[in-house]
């Protein structure tokens, strides 16, 4: 067995337990293998371990993969997309993880109206306010999404949040928590092509956390590739 199948094995241990931990059901939580600057070999070991949500962070590295892995897994794009590349994105991603600002959503609700395809996304929110962080702030998400919701093309699928940086996971809960706490306040306004299917939080370091609090999607790299050479 190599170190990539164990790995994933384990965390899928570690993501029952904390959601039988918080009461949920473990099958509610995916797992997104993130595959930035990944080898084909590995990622293809990740998908005979079962895991086929591979997340990306950027356009030009999924294009890389593409002709090797195309359409055998389910493509998240993670990082930050600018709108020159989301013609590209909506052609090989699933759903986009990292939408943040208006001109965006008006750039994807163009180009999904003309492929005649919604764009399925989760709006990104910069819960902790760090400048290094993208990400609409609590505040612009209300009217962000209103105007998403008018579009009619693109469909928020949830919402997606980046933790700060920290040795203790502890530190990322409150930002967990405020993420399900908006998402539950978007559900009651009911707006049309907006739903809260999803709450995209947890990296490898935090993904415990995260499901305690309520993610569906966690995004884990180190914890199954090993350290970035």
């Amino acid at each position: 067995m190599s170190n990539i199948v164990a790995n994933v094995e384990q965390i899928r241990q570690r993501v029952s337990t904390a959601a039988l931990r918080a009461g949920r059901n473990p099958a509610d939580v995916t797992i997104i293998a993130v595959t930035k600057t990944r080898t084909v070999d590995e990622i293809r070991q990740v998908l005979e371990a079962g895991l086929t949500h591979l997340g990306e962070n950027r356009v030009q590295e999924l294009k890389e993969k593409w002709p090797a892995i195309g359409g055998s897994a389910t493509w998240h794009l993670i990082g930050s997309l600018q709108t020159n590349k989301a013609k590209q994105a909506l052609e090989m991603a699933n759903l986009i993880h990292s939408l943040d600002r208006l001109s965006l959503a008006d750039e994807l609700t163009r180009l999904a109206g003309r492929r005649g395809v919604p764009c399925k996304a989760l709006v990104e929110v910069n819960i902790s306010g760090e400048e290094s962080k993208h990400g609409a702030s609590p505040a612009e998400l209300p009217a962000l999404l209103r105007a998403i919701s008018d579009g009619g093309s693109v469909l928020v699928q949830g919402l997606m949040t980046m933790a700060p940086q920290g040795t203790d996971p502890e530190t990322a809960r409150p930002h967990f928590r405020r993420l399900r706490q908006l998402a539950d306040e978007v559900k009651a306004w009911g707006l049309p092509n907006i739903n809260m299917e999803h709450l995209s939080m947890g990296m490898s370091g935090d993904f415990e956390v995260a499901v305690e609090e309520g993610a569906t999607l966690v995004r884990v790299g180190t914890a199954i590739f090993g350290a970035r050479l």
